[in-house]
């Protein structure tokens, strides 16, 4: 028998279940379900304003109104191009409430790209914030459709005292609205929120959300998720935490709306168990010491740079984090030494857990593997979470590999995607029905599995660098530094970063009559925050004469990977 076949990995579950009963909701529903059982729990918080179980239901149910005098329908595609806030959360759940779609985009994404998830997706609305009205007013006017402009603004979320306070310094810092009618304030949207809702018939199994992800040809795809796919992530998520539930619990939700794992578990996951998120809209180093003492978090996910972040940040040399329940990485490999740095710490703070590292792709919504307590393995991701398997197999095939060969690492469960928006041949490459009878994703990354089920992620199979947790697609940004008119080729590679991981470096090499100069390099650049995402800038540029080649004429990018790392040793 196959190890997938014979499942090993449940060995090692503890009082985890080995099966779940899913509910056949949306998630609407079923945080509604939660809101009526804990009416007075807090569903999340906002520069220390917090919101109730209860009064978030009727902001969902306000929003969703809102929305729908704006004709917002079911099937609808609305783009939410915001940071962790109320508004985003709220808007989140109206929309599938209504079941209509919401499509997460980076609020840092440039404005090229803006344009390209709202044309991919065609949106009848986006909703972003006042500061970012000037990049999003461009996109839109570059857009085949042009959608209804929401914006908020963060103040209209602020406690009154903080309100003036970021009127008068943050608030200034950013450009002011202009009088005309390009947009519609998200304020005064609720406030005519008046038109009666529809009935609830939501269908758990029809496309409730879209993420964007390079998959595993690093070609940007919008990723069609079910609600059924999130709830059952919730679900798992909590059952695997090793507590019977999570009501009353505090989850630091850092990781950005946008993000798979900041959506599904950061956010979704904590509403369904009835705990709170204290929603961060804006991370940094400097407010990590005040969260964590001024919140005191039971659980915190974050990709590694976050864990990194914990060691260096000051202020916490005599904080008890006897509070904390469970720690969680994923978004990127979190490197042995990393972990047992995190620990030692952990534990040197009164900390009863451990880091647990988990593994998932956004064609799953985010985690489907986790560490289990009290068994990690040095270099392993974990263990299936309940109802999914993992097998190896064999690259380019569906034949599944012994223990401990390395192969492509594929997955199935109740989170796999419902498939690739408006890409049906690429969502046959990645969705497989095996000669077992189940449908397999194929993650293309490189792994394999130990005699016990538990899995070891090696590397990505296509080109991929992970900077701060987000995918970046050195193709894609190839393509875009070649289209400069001074630029004949150019290699981008991911350089090791002691905070980021890594961080992207480009090679560049002129067309002839050009000399390399600072002057250009800032052309370049500028050039770049044009059509780049912020996290997907390069950091970095370095010109050659010529890049090196392979046999068959292409770059050799594992060249300039292998100088890259030579400089560190």
């Amino acid at each position: 028998m196959s190890i997938s076949a014979s499942a090993p990995w449940l060995n090692f579950y503890g009082r985890i279940p080995k099966t779940i009963d899913y509910p056949r909701l949306t998630m609407y529903q079923l945080i509604e379900q939660t809101a009526r059982s804990v009416p007075e729990n807090i569903a999340y918080e906002f520069m220390g304003k917090e919101t109730t179980y209860a009064q978030f239901l009727a902001r969902i149910d306000r929003a969703a109104r809102a929305l729908y005098a704006l004709g917002i329908r079911k099937g609808d595609r609305v783009t939410i191009c915001m940071p962790n806030t109320p508004q985003a959360v709220d808007c989140f759940y109206a929309l599938n409430r209504l079941g209509a779609v919401p499509n997460m985009i980076h609020p840092l994404s440039a404005t090229a790209e803006i344009t390209f998830y709202l044309d991919t997706s065609d949106s009848k609305a986006i909703l972003t914030l006042d500061r970012f009205y000037g990049k999003v007013h461009t996109a839109l006017q570059k857009a085949k459709r042009k959608p209804l402009l929401l914006i908020a603004k963060l103040q209209d979320e602020l406690k009154p005292l903080l309100k003036i306070g970021f009127s008068l310094t943050e608030a200034r810092k950013f450009p002011k609205l202009p009088k005309d009618k390009t947009y519609v304030l998200w304020s005064d949207t609720l406030k005519n929120a008046t038109a009666s809702l529809p009935a609830d018939d939501g269908n758990y199994t029809d496309c409730a959300c879209i993420l964007y992800s390079g998959g595993t040809t690093g070609t940007t795809k919008g990723i069609c998720l079910s609600s059924y796919n999130f709830n059952a992530l919730a679900l798992q998520t909590i059952a695997s935490s090793g507590y019977d539930d999570i009501q009353g619990c505090s989850m630091l939700s850092v990781m950005p709306i946008f993000h798979g794992f900041g959506l599904g578990i950061g956010i979704h996951t904590a509403l369904v168990g009835g705990a709170r998120c204290i929603l961060v809209p804006n991370f940094n180093v400097k407010t990590y010491a005040d969260l964590l003492k001024k919140k005191r978090p039971n659980f915190i996910p974050g990709v590694p740079t976050l864990f990194e972040a914990l060691l260096r940040t000051q202020g916490l040399e005599n904080l008890d984090m006897s509070f904390l329940m469970g720690v969680f990485s994923g978004g990127d490999s979190l490197s042995v030494e990393l972990k047992a740095k995190v620990d030692t710490f952990l534990k040197a703070h009164g900390a009863k857990v451990q880091i647990r590292e988990g593994y998932g792709t956004t064609e799953c919504v985010t985690a489907s593997c986790l560490t289990p307590i009290g068994f990690a393995r040095n270099g392993s991701i974990g263990i299936p979470f309940p109802d999914t398997y993992y097998k190896i197999v064999k690259v380019g095939t569906t034949e599944e590999v012994e223990a401990e060969t390395e192969g492509e690492i594929c997955l199935s469960g109740p989170t796999v995607m419902l498939g690739y928006l408006d890409n049906p041949e690429e969502t046959a490459n990645t969705l497989r029905r095996h000669t077992d009878g189940r449908v397999w994703l194929h993650t293309g990354d490189l792994g394999k599995m130990d005699k016990d089920g538990f899995v070891y992620f090696r590397q990505r199979i296509k080109r991929m660098i992970i900077t701060s947790g987000f995918n970046v697609y050195p193709s894609q940004l190839e393509n875009i530094i070649d289209g400069h008119p001074k630029v004949l080729l150019s290699c981008v590679i991911g350089v090791k970063d002691a905070y980021k991981m890594q961080r992207v470096k480009a090679f560049v090499v002129l067309k002839p009559g050009f000399t390399p100069s600072e002057a250009i390099k800032q052309e370049l650049l500028a050039y770049c925050r044009e059509r780049i995402a912020k996290y997907a800038m390069p950091r970095e540029i370095e010109f050659r004469e010529e890049l090196p080649k392979t046999l068959v004429g292409k770059v050799a990018y594992r060249v300039l990977e292998e100088e890259e790392e030579a400089k560190t040793k």
